[in-house]
Parts: C-alpha cells; structure tokens; sequence
C-alpha cells in the first residue's frame, strides 16, 4: 500500500491505531484502553453549585471527563471550589479546564485540574483575518515568541502531572497559520505540530490532541493528515474527536456520526466528544453508542489484501465515472427508498418520500428532499409516477412492466448471462465476492449499468470501499449506489449507523447514490430525511439550509437552544444557505468558517451579525436579533419567500 497515503493501521481489517498512553487523573488515554467519553458543561463556571449539580448529571450519565470553561483567571481559580465540591460527594471524575485566549488563565488552572485545553490559534497568537507575508526568518521569530509563552505552562503540567490537549478548530486558526497554509486541513495540523514540537523538545509527553471542524469532510482530513504527520516525526500522542458546531437534533447526530465514524470506523480515536446544542448529558448516550459499535466488530470477514490505494485520504476527490440517466458523471448522488416489503403501493404511499399527489390539480408537487428511485422489488406500480421519479423492480417483474423511468435489477448471475435488458438503465447487485475480472471486463464496455453494492460483512464500510478500490484500479468508470441494510433499530440508532457506513465512502469521494434499506427501523419519512442529512453533511448533495450552532458553555450569552430553534423556524426554507449561531465571540467568526451568515453574542442581551467573516451590525438587542438577520439575509439577495419554497 502507498506510505505516502498511510494514516491508520489498515483499511482492510478492523484494529485500533496505537497512540501512546496518557493518564488524565485516575484514568488512562491511549493505549490499550477504551475510547473516553467526554463533556462540556453549560453553565457559568463561577456558579459553583450550578456546575457541580450538570456536572454529576454528566458523570451519571457516564462521561469520564468533564470539561469546564475558565475564560478568565477567576473561573480558573473557582475551578478549585468545583473540583472541592465534587469530592466532597464522592465523584473523582478528571477535570479538563478549557482555555482560549489567557495564558495566565491556563497556568492557574494547570495546578488545579486535572487536565488543560489550550487552542493553538489563539493561545499566543491573534486573528484578524489579515494576510500576512513573513521571510523565513521572521516566520522563525514567531515561533521562538510562541515557545516562550508557551512553556511556562508545559513546565506547570510537568510539575503537577497534569496532562494537555492541544486543540485545533478549523476556523480559528491564526492568521500567522492562514497566511502560510491557507484554511485547509495542513494548516490545522502544522497548527499543532508547532506545539507538539515544543512539547516534544520539552521532554512533556502528556498530551492528546484534536482536529475539530464543523466541516466533517475538513475534520477528517486533519485527523489522517496529523497521524501521517506525526508518524514522519515519530510521534503517536492520543486524539480526541468531535465535530465542532455540529447543531441539534438529527442534523447535528449524522453530522457528528460522519465525522467521528469515519474516523472510528478505521481505528482511529482514544476518547470522543459528541457537540450538540442540547443539555451535555444528552450527549454522552449518542457517543456511547458510536463507539460501542466497535466492540462488536469482530470476528468480521476476512477482507482482500490491498497493494494500492487509488483514494488520496488528505485531499477529496470524487471517484470518476460515467453517466447513467441521471446517476454518476457529474449528478448529485440519487437517493433510492426501498418500498419492496409494501403490501401495496399507491401516490399516497409517496407522501413520505417527497411527492405530494394533488388530486384537484392532478399534479404532483415535489419537495427538496424527493428521493430519485423507488425499490418497488416485485409489487407494480399502477399509476402514473412523478416526473423525477425512477421504479426499480426485480427483473421478472420488469419484464411485465417495462413503462417510462421504470428499470429493471439483475443479480450478477443474470447480468452475465444473455438477457433482455433496458436500454437506459440497469441495475446490477453486486457484494465484493462477485466481483471477477468477467464481470469487470463486461463492466467497462456496458454504458448501461448502475452497480448496487451490499455487505453482509461486520466491517462493511471497509468491504465497500475494497470494492471502490478494485473497481479504481481497474479503470472501471461504472457508476454506483451504496446499499446497507439495518433491522430492529430505533430512530437515533439508525441515524448514527447509517451516517457512518454511508457517510465515510461518501467523504472519500465514493458513491452516485445511497440505499438505506430497513426492517422495523422506522417510518419513511425518517429514513429519507435520514439519507438526505448523511448528502448534506458530507457536502455532496445540499437539499436544506445547513446551521453551524456551537453547544452552550459558560460562555454563552444567550439560550443557544431557544435562538437556533427561532432562526430555524424562520429560514429552514432557505435551501443551501449555512448559518453560524454562536454563543460568544469565541466561537465567532472563526469558528463558523463556513458559515454564509453569522449570529454571535458580544453581550449579555447583545448579538453582532456577520456576513461572512465581516462584522455587519453590531450590539443588537436580543430581542430584534433574528428579525436582523433576516433582514441582512434579504439585503444580499439571499431571502426566499416561504410561499415560493419547495422545502
């Protein structure tokens, strides 16, 4: 396999990267121990009682590291009373205190807890959002300025055994960072080398390291990028995941599950965050059950060895293929439902997957989130279908029922034989096993065929992508749709796996559409929102307006719950517009890199308004907030009107 791509221990088999072990109090991280899960705390770090009282909901909800802001020297030092008072009940459960941009703060905090955040953007460095042009030996200037605000607190780590975290966000890197290595995943990891080495010159070894984005497809780029990069440097210090600003409800659960199971999926990650804009505890159950998946990954089947790995892992890039109908080339990924276990299909079954029949009018109305085809297997469909829609039967059945958008399924045993086929569009179901250079061979010469990959395998994402891989290698150009079934799983459940399996080959560049196939998993209408919120949060296909909302902490100025629903509420219309609602300046500007506008508090009962990255309106009262934002949304042409939206 190529060196040059290397970032896990192997993509064919299921094992944890090793990183060196780090003790966080009574805890280790790394290793050979469990992935970690963690926390942060919402409320006002100099409210004692109020933090100790979440802090134990967290604990009993089984985080095993609670992470509090300290802003400002005062919140580090009553970081003491909280940790005092958690004591004094019984709960021994690892401090991490989270430090942005006082260095004293940090250094106070250092002798109490048990372990400090620092984030290498803003630590000793500035953002302003200014480019800035350094010579080699002015570059070298402000490291050995960084060094020297930096080591007095390595030299209190040290002292009092307390461990670190280097925590790189995406969008708040420095400008010193920006101006050499753009706003990309390298500048992330070249954020936190600078530290790592100083650490490492330091002979401080206590560290764990982070590379949070709101951008799954960002995130995971730097935490492979890091792992290369530290191997090149003989480190292997622990990483803790999370997707920063992930948002709430489902969106913000697929959003994490893409980016912390990519990750996961290839062994990679000691302990997880899962950043919801909800209560913390509500956190802990959603990550527990993504790393708990893992427990369970063996015995899986064995997977072929792989020589090469045509996927550049730093750097996205979607797989080249030919265009079937509208499936592959230059198409959006399509969205298949499976409506093969109906009793009966009629217009009204299509109410959940997007269309809406009108009988009056005798038209369809279609929505955003429309799926393309419909896996009707043997059942006919005996009404006239949407023009966007696409029947896929089993083969017998498209025999009998071969109208407009109707296309028939072939198991490889009849694809390879000689067979009446459709002239437009054939789908072919095919596993990794079947796969032969016959097939292969007719593959590259057929411009009629979509593959329909499936797993049966316990490590199925790495089956699937083995497949992509073979198919790379051989120049095979045939579009393809990722299938994966599930049973017996609740709404959160399905959401969280589905995002994952599907999610990770999506982020490779992998995958012209997706099949959620399901058993007693829930509605449709679920399962399709669930298939376009796994589109959308890897950036592949945008079908609704994407909100970058950070979780609250001890800094929020406002209830970061009730606003995001507000706004929402008022733009969930707003189809590919991306929204950053953040709680403080902290993670303002920088943070919500990507977001097309910004709500940021600056103030109690204060709000400032971005486009972009630019300050639009200042100090706005809370309560005339939202209806500004949708005011600044309109003055730059961005406003739909509800009536004229198909959302």
């Amino acid at each position: 396999m190529n060196t040059d791509h290397r970032y896990c221990s192997s993509l064919i088999k299921y094992q944890r990267y090793k990183s060196r072990e780090v003790k966080v109090g009574n805890i280790g991280i790394g290793g050979d121990n469990p992935i970690r899960l963690q926390s942060m705390t919402t409320t006002d770090t100099m409210d004692t009682k109020a933090t100790v009282a979440q802090s134990i909901r967290m604990i009993k909800a089984g985080c095993e590291l609670v992470r509090i802001t300290a802003p400002g020297k005062r919140e580090a030092e009553n970081l003491q009373q909280i940790k005092n008072e958690l004591l004094k009940r019984g709960y021994n459960t690892p401090l991490v205190a989270d430090i942005h941009f006082t260095p004293v703060a940090a250094e106070i905090a250092a002798r109490i807890v048990e372990k400090v955040r620092v984030n290498p953007g803003n630590y000793a460095d500035k953002k302003k959002f200014q480019e800035i042009t350094y010579s080699d030996e002015a570059y070298l200037e402000e490291l050995k300025r960084i060094e020297k605000r930096f080591i007095p607190l390595i030299d209190i780590c040290k002292e009092e055994g307390t461990a670190m975290r280097i925590g790189t966000n995406h969008g708040s890197l420095s400008d010193r960072i920006l101006s050499k290595y753009g706003d990309t995943p390298l500048g992330m990891v070249e954020s936190a080398l600078e530290f790592l080495r100083i650490c490492k010159e330091r002979n401080f070894h206590d560290v764990i390291i982070s590379m949070k984005a709101s951008n799954p497809q960002v995130m995971v780029q730097a935490y492979r990028l890091l792992i290369h990069r530290m191997e090149v440097e003989e480190m292997n210090y622990p990483l803790h995941l999370g997707v920063t600003e992930a948002g709430e409800g489902e969106d913000g659960r697929i959003k994490s599950a893409v980016g912390i199971g990519a990750l996961l999926e290839d062994g990679i990650g000691d302990t997880v965050r899962v950043s919801l804009t909800e209560e913390p505890e509500f956190e802990i159950p959603v990550a527990r059950r993504l790393v708990d998946r893992y427990l369970k990954r063996f015995p899986h089947d064995r997977i072929n060895t792989l020589e090469e790995n045509p996927i550049n892992p730093f750097d996205y890039s979607k797989r080249h293929t030919h265009e079937v109908c509208n499936i592959g080339g230059k198409q959006v990924p399509v969205v298949v439902v499976d409506f093969s276990d109906k009793k009966k299909i009629t217009s009204a079954s299509f109410f959940a997957l997007g269309y809406n029949y009108s009988v009056p009018l005798d038209k369809w109305n279609i929505s955003d989130m429309a799926c393309d085809y419909v896996f009707a297997g043997n059942h006919m469909v005996n009404f006239a279908i949407p023009g966007t829609l696409g029947i896929i039967y089993n083969y017998k059945t498209w025999l009998n029922n071969k109208g407009d958008r109707c296309y028939p399924f072939l198991d490889v045993q009849t694809y390879m034989s000689d067979v009446e086929r459709s002239e437009y569009l054939n789908v072919v179901g095919i596993r990794l096993t079947d796969l032969n250079k016959a097939i292969i061979s007719k593959l590259k010469m057929d411009a009629s065929v979509v593959l329909m990959i499936d797993t049966y395998n316990n490590h199925g994402m790495a089956e699937q992508r083995r497949l992509f891989i073979e198919l790379m290698n051989n120049n095979c150009e045939t579009p393809v749709i990722i299938r994966r079934t599930y049973s017996n799983l609740n709404e959160e459940q399905l959401q969280l796996e589905a995002s994952t399996d599907l999610g990770t080959l999506l982020l490779d560049g992998l995958g012209d559409g997706v099949f959620i196939a399901t058993e007693n998993c829930g509605s449709d209408q679920m399962i399709v929102k669930t298939a376009f919120g796994i589109l959308q949060a890897t950036r592949t296909r945008i079908s609704k307006t994407e909100y970058i909302s950070c979780p609250s902490c001890g800094r929020t100025l406002f209830d970061l719950q009730e606003t995001t629903a507000k706004i929402r509420a008022k733009t969930s219309h707003l189809k590919g517009l991306k929204i950053g609602i953040m709680g403080c300046i902290v993670n303002g500007p920088g943070e919500m890199a990507d977001a097309d506008y910004g709500y940021v508090g600056t103030g109690v009962g204060k709000i400032t308004l971005y486009k972009e990255k630019e300050v639009v309106q200042r100090n706005i009262p809370t309560d005339k907030a939202v209806d500004a934002l949708i005011e600044l949304i309109k003055s730059y042409g961005d406003w739909v009107d509800p009536k004229n939206s198909s959302a």
